[in-house]
């Protein structure tokens, strides 16, 4: 029987101030006609993940507009002295000015990851020349970057998979976390990785069929998911969910993969990454 390690890390979790989550809640009704299950704040969220076999924590938050990036990326910094075994992608957004002093300031932190980007909600490139102080910082400090490029849940101007490129081609080998499996272009997303060595994949939303919100169960099959093993990671996006938290792992589980699949998948490889911040 297959069975997951004893404490998971979640590498795909989104923790706000309180009214932000009210906001964000509310607009995904209103855009969108999703109503999320769980209506919890970043505490409530934090202590169910751990009542429920999550150990080590990655989340982030990604600003909406132009000087909120400040404001959350503070918050970031007293939720983490508050929590421990919590990991965080701080916020950025491009038209600050004082964004990159921000980005040199916080990125020194010890439980700073590095940044997330949001392009279906910011709204600009991943090829911005406004970013490129933001991707020069990530690469000298030997950060992550964490950027939703692909086309799910829906997609605009800004999102897919031929505007990634254009940032790959600038920066190469900068370590990027692409989520939800690059969905909804799955198979191009996918193809990247022989190229590019530090491209990861979450699983967040990737691994569900009956997902009202346009994602499917993840094209890729399952020797796609053996081959990389070591470049995916087990990503939730809790609490923004539309179906219990459970039915995505009883998904993965379902496939029966190999051990060291679910061993690298739901805690290695996010370990690794995490210790290698620590050690640098």
């Amino acid at each position: 029987m297959i069975k997951l390690p004893e404490k998971i890390i979640d590498f795909h979790v989104h923790l706000f101030p309180d009214r932000l989550f009210d906001a964000i809640w509310k607009h995904f009704i209103s855009d969108y006609g999703w109503d999320v299950l769980y209506h919890f704040y970043y505490r409530e969220c934090v202590d169910h993940l751990r009542k429920n076999g999550i150990g080590t924590i990655a989340y982030s938050n990604y600003a909406h507009r132009k000087g909120m990036a400040k404001y959350l990326n503070e918050w970031n910094v007293k939720v983490l002295d508050e929590m421990p075994d919590l990991y965080c992608f701080a916020a950025y957004h491009p038209e600050d000015e004082d964004g990159p002093d921000m980005a040199a300031s916080i990125v020194k932190h010890p439980k700073i990851l590095g940044f997330k980007l949001q392009l279906l909600v910011q709204c600009f490139y991943p090829h911005d020349e406004r970013l490129y102080p933001l991707y020069d910082i990530i690469m000298e400090n030997g950060k992550w970057l964490l950027i939703h490029a692909g086309t799910g849940p829906v997609g605009n101007e800004f999102t897919g998979i031929n505007h990634f490129k254009k940032l790959l081609k600038r920066y190469p080998d900068m370590h990027i976390i692409v989520p939800h499996m690059g969905a909804l272009e799955y198979d191009e997303f996918g193809a990247l990785l022989d190229d590019y060595p530090n491209i990861y994949l979450d699983t967040s939303y990737s691994f569900i069929s009956h997902v009202k919100i346009g994602f499917l169960s993840s094209r890729l099959g399952t020797e796609f998911l053996e081959k990389y093993q070591d470049r995916i990671l087990y990503g939730s996006d809790f609490p923004n969910l539309v179906f219990p938290r459970e039915d995505e792992i009883k998904t993965l589980l379902s496939l029966n993969l190999s051990p060291s699949f679910y061993d690298k998948v739901f805690w290695k490889n996010g370990w690794e990454i995490i210790t290698s911040h620590l050690q640098s």
